[in-house]
């Protein structure tokens, strides 16, 4: 089958930017996106940080589906063990009668952001990570009317009730989360950006453990990877010099607006942040068009997966554009108007 094509907005800030201006690019990415043949658009969750404006997908896909027609919106994701599980079947629920047919609703664990506002978030409860299971199970329930792991939620009803229920995704970077994907029978997108050790292994993990459910009967499973493309191999190392500082202040627990590729040029880096720099940019795919294709296709196919979700940052808005309408030419996606 043809590779179907999705893409993962961070929402990120640029330096020199403001989180408006972020927001205004996210809405652009993505009638870009859907003019391009995109199959999917999701929007992360972050909080606590300068540098990445999207704290909120779910109100931020209300205004995604307003400004878009035809192209699956979603989350990626929203980090369930923060929230109520009825809460979120209600956001969720909600987008899915305003634009139905259209709504993902993918699941993370991490907590998107530092140990003390992971704290804040949950304020006091004493629902931890270790429920992050059972707040699935409920959800699930919420949604499509299974079994609840809390027994006494079961005559609990989530209104207004979409005629099409949101397609539930679990999302995460380990083996972990591919085992919960496949006991619950829930699609399994697995975050080669973040982790791009044994992605096959993991996701073959997924598909042998997978327990048929009422929503899915056969494993699917899709790979988010990062990739800048541009014209030419030059272009793209310039390109992504922005993001091998990024992922250093990362490191050093500092995460805020996406410095340039001169900011990124001029940084007097040490040897050990040279070496992490350069152990993030062999996470990412860097290159012209047919080098971008040929990646994606190798990761894909060894992975055995048909759906791939694209990230990608970099500081210039119209060259993060160009990167996915280059992308969208490579893989001759379904056209509409250009970027």
């Amino acid at each position: 089958m043809p590779l179907s094509l999705s893409v993962l907005d961070q929402s990120p800030v640029r330096s020199g930017a403001t989180a408006l201006d972020a927001i205004e690019e996210t809405v652009t990415l993505a009638q870009a996106a859907e003019a391009c043949g995109y199959a999917r658009y999701w929007l992360a969750e972050h909080h606590g940080t300068d540098g990445l404006a999207g704290c909120s997908p779910e109100v931020l896909l209300s205004r995604i589906g307003a400004v878009t027609r035809e192209i699956r919106i979603g989350s990626g994701g929203v980090m369930l063990s923060h929230y109520s599980p009825l809460k979120v079947a209600e956001n969720f629920a909600l987008l899915s009668t305003m634009y139905p047919g259209r709504v993902d609703l993918g699941l993370g664990r991490a907590p998107g952001g530092d140990q003390l506002t992971a704290k804040a978030m949950l304020y006091g409860s004493r629902i931890g990570i270790e429920y992050y299971p059972a707040k699935v199970l409920d959800l699930k329930a919420f949604l499509y009317g299974s079994d609840p792991a809390n027994k006494s939620l079961s005559r609990v009803r989530v209104t207004p009730r979409p005629v099409i229920a949101p397609e539930m995704w679990l999302l995460g970077s380990s083996a972990d989360s591919a085992t919960l994907a496949a006991q619950f029978g829930l699609p399994f997108s697995f975050a080669h950006f973040i982790n791009s050790t044994r992605p096959e292994q993991i996701i073959e993990h997924y598909r042998q453990t997978f327990s048929p459910s009422d929503i899915l009967k056969q494993p699917q499973a899709s790979i988010c990877v990062f990739a800048i493309c541009a014209e030419t191999q030059v272009e793209a190392d310039h390109l992504s010099s922005s993001g091998a500082l990024w992922r250093v202040m990362l490191e050093k627990g500092t995460l805020g607006p996406f410095p340039s590729p001169e900011e990124a040029e001029a940084y007097p880096y040490t040897k050990t942040e040279k070496l992490l720099a350069e152990a993030g940019k062999r996470r990412g795919i860097v290159g012209d068009p047919a080098t971008v294709k040929a990646r994606i296709e190798a990761i894909a196919a060894s992975c055995k997966v048909n759906e791939v979700m694209v990230v990608t940052i970099c500081h210039d808005i119209r060259a993060r554009l160009r990167s996915y309408e280059l992308i969208a030419s490579a893989f001759d996606l379904k056209r509409g108007e250009s970027l």
